[in-house]
């Protein structure tokens, strides 16, 4: 079998299934050749055999079920798959196989509960990741159906119509969806953020600054709305109004890193140079270790204030971090170009594919 040599490894089972005929394994042998040959029936045959002389031979309802699937025998497949999640129950592939199958007959409900258990037990399993996007891309897509078949003009029918042009990038149908729902329910919490996000993604920052305040009149208690009216503000040259929010922000969350490395912006924008360098050194403190865009863009906001206030060393040490962390990010970058490469280049596993 390891050499490919499937009709003689077919050959060898049959002769020990002719002398011992009640050798499980045998057949569990002889089904997995003629899987790999794409003979589905004899697969089934064999694996059959195997199942009833040794319900629980481990391996044998898994190649069954992965069999019946490939017959489109989608409900024996899932009987199957789900004996051999009771014998072993710690094997992802025997929950990403029942998820597929799941999907297949139809029920994506019962299949993105499969895939999670799946994705639990293999979480870097780029197969079980795939088939459990989908299966919940589908769950989702069913639950908009059902809502648009329930109520078509429900507010929330438009809401999700403008996430769907916010992905699409379709962003002037975004913000009229997102009108219509915020007409039909003008004091929902949250709406008001998300349409100030599309005219912020539309550089739009009048009408986003608007939105976000809208927000908060809304939404008093909305920290997200609080930290976007901020840095709004910083890019239209507010930084009183941003510096104030900011603070807020921070009183709820002390340890926010963007909010630190915002408020220095504000800052430093009002000259207030020891200020701006406390916070850009506060957003480094409250993320040791850590390699981000927000921290890199701190130490260099603290190499150039360091520069302006005469701090050479301490200008260099930050221009040095910064580099550094540059350097690692590009790195990284490219190593994730070169996995994505290589892992589509290897799709082929060891076990048959949906």
């Amino acid at each position: 079998m390891r050499n490919g040599e499937w009709e003689t490894a077919a050959a060898d089972f049959s002769l020990v299934i002719a002398r011992a005929p009640v050798f499980a394994e045998a057949y569990f042998n002889l089904g997995l050749v003629r899987l790999q040959q794409g003979r589905f029936d004899d697969a089934v045959a064999s694996l059959g055999k195997s199942v009833a002389l040794k319900p629980r031979l481990r391996g044998a309802n898994l190649f069954l079920g992965i069999a019946r699937y490939r017959k489109n025998s989608y409900s024996q497949a899932i009987a199957a798959l789900k004996r051999e999640a009771q014998i072993d129950p710690a094997n992802a592939k025997v929950f990403m196989w029942l998820g597929v199958a799941q999907l297949a007959a139809g029920d994506a409900s019962a299949a993105s509960v499969s895939l999670d258990k799946a994705a639990t037990l293999s979480p870097n399993d780029v197969d079980i990741l795939y088939h459990r996007g989908r299966a919940h891309m589908l769950v989702s897509k069913e639950s908009y159906e059902q809502m648009y078949r329930v109520d078509p003009n429900s507010w929330r029918v438009h809401q999700v119509l403008a996430q769907s042009f916010v992905e699409e990038d379709r962003l002037d149908e975004a913000v009229r969806e997102c009108q219509e729902a915020i007409s039909l329910k003008p004091q929902e919490p949250g709406l008001h953020e998300e349409l100030g996000d599309i005219y912020q993604r539309q550089n739009d920052l009048p009408k986003a600054e608007a939105e976000f305040q809208s927000e908060l009149k809304t939404n008093p208690e909305s920290t997200t709305s609080m930290y976007k009216l901020a840095v709004v503000s910083i890019e239209r040259s507010q930084p009183q109004a941003a510096a104030e929010l900011l603070s807020e922000v921070l009183r709820r969350t002390p340890r926010d890193t963007d909010a630190q490395y915002q408020l220095g912006r504000a800052q430093a924008q009002l000259g207030n140079t020891d200020a701006a360098i406390h916070s850009f050194s506060a957003a480094v403190a409250d993320s040791p270790g850590t390699d981000s865009e927000t921290v890199r863009q701190s130490y260099y906001q603290l190499a150039q204030l360091y520069r302006q206030d005469h701090k050479t060393d301490e200008s260099r040490a930050a221009l040095d971090s910064f580099l550094r962390l540059k350097q690692q990010a590009d790195a990284q970058q490219a190593q994730k170009l070169q996995d994505k490469l290589k892992r589509a280049s290897q799709i082929q596993e060891t076990n048959p594919q949906p």
